[in-house]
């Protein structure tokens, strides 16, 4: 899980790395969205209001025979729909002619709408598309439509309508039609509606006043029948039903009594059988009887008892008149029980009589009842009739009020929607809106810029920074080698003399004071880097040992660096020794090292010395092979540039060409050369007669001759012959470069491993496929064993700093690399 600094770093880095583009496709898109600001035709929306007033006062008739319901969102809703509706968009366009109105019926305006045109013209004109009446009003609506918006204004029941016409007067009139056809459209269909509802109610009213009719006539010929006898009232009850329920009122009502007059009985009675404390004993009797003696007493108890507590504060409990006054409250509490003994013997006299009066109305109504079940199942019958009637005479009364209802509102057709705001000539265009749709272009493009972006980066499986190397192939990469520009190429001399191998005395002493001066600074940074890794020896333990193999490294560096002073004193001596087998330099980029010794390139090949050289303390060291994974990344220039950095500090370096099956090196550094590697091996030439020399640097080169294509170069790599030259040469030298062929195509490399002590593997930046290294690596172990490191060549260090982090991207930018740049 990234942090968020590391997030907003991975987000920078994409930016810059995708970054023209996104500029690209943004710039793209808002010329786009120019082109349409520019190129369409200006349009203008008008703008009317419509209200639905579903309380509207209707002032000539009741209430709607349809029902009125208060208006809901889905409510207003659907009149929305209505007013999208073809059968108001019918009506517009036949009030306005539209069916002949090109804006209608037509391919449109503007750019697009006449590319539309010309991309339709090829199946027929447009009036052989929409020739007949049918498929005119078709096309109409549908471009009447798509102008058409309507919307609800907030949650209130007004409704907004825009109309998008190319005529601004055009757009207004038909907004406001659209108003008028919706509110006609509305009073028409209730119009029918009430038409049709009022024929159907005059044709069920018919039906219910014959069922009204037989309905009560079979219940008065039912009461003849069964000689039953209302009373008269409205209720129409029979004598029998009425003196029943007369008697049930009565006898609810004695019970009523009869519990009132038990319940004050008994709590008489439990007020007398408890033993209440004095402070709550008169509060008590009174909330429960409700006496006004009691409550008197009650009173003049209390008081007394107030006094006494206050006397007995003040002159103590057994005070004589504290004394007197506990005696008055003992004389009040026995009269209090002495009138509540004569209200339960009243209370009990009432509950006796009451009680007889229950029993008595409880039997007459037992009498009642018994005389009332005799026409009983006549009165079940008689009231079946009377209800079955009772209901056709409602339903006749209120279909009969429904049907003069609709007769009225067939008179008088009222809408509840109104016009509020009338639609007015708009005085701006609406469409095209121009900030709008370049603010949509602009980010439009920017998110298709990032989208294009992110499959780039997705899909861009090569290397590009050191962190990829070190993370996905598991060692260092030791150098970023820069891809050499024009302007780098430049800054290099084009001497003739140089080129054709002979030597200026200008340009050696030159060459010989910059050897001191690289040899003098190489062996300070050597040092220094030597005592750091000394130190982190000893931090390890292993002190002893490692120091003198540091000493050892640091005296051949001393002698080395005598040596190029040496040899910067004896000019002379330098071009004496040049023989006839001298290498070409034609080709400036592959002596960029010699030439520029502070440039970013001969930097790059510094880090892959100083690693050589750090390595070699804790193993020899001393053959450096160097291969890729396919042809034409680079190794052989970084070969060269390698062998031509080593040999500037006078170590005795030797520069071996190895691919036999394409000997580019030899090809360009010997072209006339006869003799080489091969004749060697075989014995046919010793290694003095084939070696070319550059007198500038004193750097060996030991090319192939390959006069016709080899079978077996792996079998030639891996024999005896060449392991013995080597051993020679390990001797000789303190360097022996070797340029190897590439790993995927061929298996040489790995015939080769015990050759070399360790190897430099070259990706080109920025092209070469991830997959394809870890293959090539994954499938030769002795390279992964003695692997050195990566060198990452021609890097583009005017875009590397979009992929690489903040320590390459400044150490490799060209403002850092002008220090040291001589121009």
């Amino acid at each position: 899980m990234l942090s968020g600094a590391e997030s907003l770093q991975a987000f920078v880095s994409f930016v810059r790395r995708q970054f023209p583009v996104i500029v690209f496709v943004t710039l793209l898109t808002i010329a786009l969205g120019l082109i349409y600001v520019i190129t369409a035709r200006s349009s203008f929306t008008a703008e009317a209001q419509l209200m639905i007033d579903a309380n509207k006062v209707q002032i000539f008739q009741k209430e709607s025979i349809l029902g009125s319901i208060p208006l809901d969102t889905a409510q207003v809703e659907s009149q929305i729909e209505i007013l999208k509706s073809e059968n108001v968009a019918s009506a517009v366009i036949k009030n306005f002619h539209l069916t002949e109105d090109p804006e209608f019926v037509g391919a449109g305006g503007g750019l697009l709408g006449t590319l539309f045109g010309f991309v339709l013209s090829p199946f027929g004109s447009d009036q052989d598309q929409i020739a007949s009446e049918f498929a005119l009003n078709r096309h109409a609506i549908r471009a009447f439509q798509d102008r058409l918006s309507v919307k609800r204004v907030g949650l209130s029941y007004v409704i907004q309508i825009d109309f998008q016409s190319y005529d601004p007067e055009r757009a207004a009139q038909i907004a406001n039609a659209i108003a008028d056809a919706y509110i006609v459209d509305q009073l028409e269909a209730k119009y029918q509606a009430t038409r049709r509802a009022g024929a159907w109610l005059q044709d069920r009213i018919k039906e219910l006043r014959d069922q009204v009719s037989n309905a009560e006539r079979a219940v008065v010929e039912f009461k003849t029948k069964n000689n039953i006898v209302s009373t008269g009232g409205t209720d129409k009850r029979l004598v029998s039903e009425q003196q029943v329920a007369e008697l049930s009122s009565q006898l609810v009502i004695a019970r009523a009594s009869t519990a009132d007059s038990k319940a004050r009985l008994d709590r008489i009675n439990s007020v007398l059988k408890a033993d209440l404390p004095n402070a709550s004993f008169g509060e008590t009797v009174a909330d429960t009887l409700k006496s006004d003696v009691v409550s008197k007493m009650r009173t003049q108890y209390l008081e007394l008892a107030a006094r006494e507590a206050d006397w007995s504060a003040r002159y103590g409990h057994d005070h004589l008149a504290v004394v007197q006054l506990r005696n008055q409250m003992r004389e009040i509490r026995n009269n209090i029980f002495d009138e509540l003994k004569r209200l339960g013997e009243t209370y009990k006299s009432d509950y006796e009589i009451a009680k007889q009066r229950e029993e008595g109305v409880q039997k007459e109504l037992a009498q009642a009842v018994s005389k009332s079940q005799e026409t009983d199942s006549a009165s079940v019958s008689l009231r079946e009739l009377q209800s079955t009637a009772q209901t056709y005479k409602t339903l006749y009364d209120n279909f009969l009020q429904r049907y003069m209802e609709s007769v009225q509102q067939q008179s008088f057709p009222i809408t509840e929607a109104r016009l509020i705001s009338s639609a007015s000539r708009p005085l701006q265009k609406s469409n095209p809106k121009t900030l709008l749709a370049l603010a949509i272009a602009s980010l439009g493009g920017m998110a298709l810029g990032f989208g294009i972006g992110m499959l780039r980066d997705l899909s861009d499986r090569v290397f590009r920074t050191s962190g990829q190397v070190e993370s996905l192939l598991g060692t260092d990469c030791i150098a970023l080698v820069p891809l050499l520009t024009g302007d780098e190429k430049s800054h290099l001399p084009d001497n003739p003399k140089m080129n054709s191998g002979q030597s200026d005395p200008k340009t050696n002493a030159r060459d010989q004071n910059g050897t001191e001066t690289i040899a003098s600074s190489l062996f300070t940074r050597s040092s220094e880097a030597i005592r750091s890794f000394a130190l982190v020896s000893d931090m390890h333990g292993t002190i002893k040992s490692t120091k003198s193999k540091i000493d050892a490294f640091a005296s051949s560096l001393s002698d080395k660096g005598e040596s190029a002073v040496a040899l910067s004193s004896s000019p002379a001596k330098a071009r004496n020794s040049a023989g006839p087998r001298t290498i070409m330099r034609n080709d400036n980029a592959l002596w960029t090292v010699v030439n520029a010794p502070f440039s970013r390139f001969t930097e790059a090949i510094r880090s892959i010395k100083l690693a050589s050289d750090l390595n070699g303390v804790v193993k020899s060291n001393r053959v450096i092979g160097l291969t890729s994974s396919l042809p034409n990344e680079g190794k052989s220039t970084v070969a060269v540039a390698l062998a031509q950095l080593m040999s500037q500090v006078s170590a005795r370096t030797i520069l071996i060409d190895c691919d036999l099956r394409n000997p580019s090196l030899s090809r360009t550094l010997a072209p006339s050369a006869k003799s080489g590697l091969l004749e060697v091996i075989a014995g046919k030439a010793s290694l003095e007669e084939v070696i070319w020399t550059e007198p500038s640097i004193s750097m060996a080169f030991l090319p192939v001759v390959v006069k016709f294509r080899l079978a077996h170069s792996n079998e030639i790599l891996g024999s005896a012959p060449m392991k013995k030259l080597f051993e020679q040469l390990r001797e000789s030298y303190d360097y022996v470069v070797v340029d190897l062929p590439p790993l995927a195509p061929i298996v040489d490399v790995h015939t080769a491993t015990h050759l070399v002590d360790s190897f430099v593997f070259v990706i080109e930046w920025g092209r070469t496929k991830i997959d394809i290294v870890e293959h090539a690596l994954g499938h030769a172990q002795g390279v992964c064993d003695n692997l050195l490191g990566v060198a990452l060549n021609k890097v583009d260090m005017n875009i590397f700093g979009r992929y690489a982090s903040h320590r390459e991207s400044y150490y490799y930018n060209k403002h850092y690399a002008r220090y040291g740049y001589t121009e």
